[in-house]
């Protein structure tokens, strides 16, 4: 299966699927006009996906900003990978964000309870402006 690419761009993230890999990012911001018409090719491709013997996959999900819309495709991304966990797949979520952005680990947090993904967050140091 080929690898997913979608360049980010001012109001939509960087999408790289590695089926050969299974190293999976979602990196930027979501705040698309239309967050059907992007996200539908993506779980598009993660149901054509899903449908091989996956192997072990990590999403790695780095967003600074998402709308809501975003949000419940992201959700719909997380319903996905928790079929392939139920089936028995190695799958881990690390939800990365800002130190300082409370708000973001709160959204990553009640994904993390709303499946049975293992959840990793990590969170990226910001410099002190001085």
């Amino acid at each position: 299966m080929h690898q997913l690419y979608i360049q980010g761009t001012e109001n939509t993230p960087e999408v790289n699927f590695s089926p050969e890999s299974g190293i999976f990012n979602i990196v930027g911001k979501s705040i698309p006009e239309d967050a059907d018409a992007f996200y539908k090719p993506i779980l598009e491709w993660f149901d054509e996906f899903a449908k091989l013997k996956v192997g072990a996959i990590h999403m790695r999900i780095e967003l600074e900003f998402f709308n809501i819309s975003s949000s419940k495709r992201i959700l719909f991304l997380m319903y996905k990978l928790n079929d392939l966990v139920e089936r028995g797949e190695n799958v881990k979520v690390t939800w990365v964000y800002k130190e300082s952005d409370d708000d973001m680990f709160e959204v990553g947090q009640d994904y993390s309870f709303m499946v049975s993904i293992p959840f990793e967050f990590s969170a990226i140091r910001t410099k002190a402006i001085a």
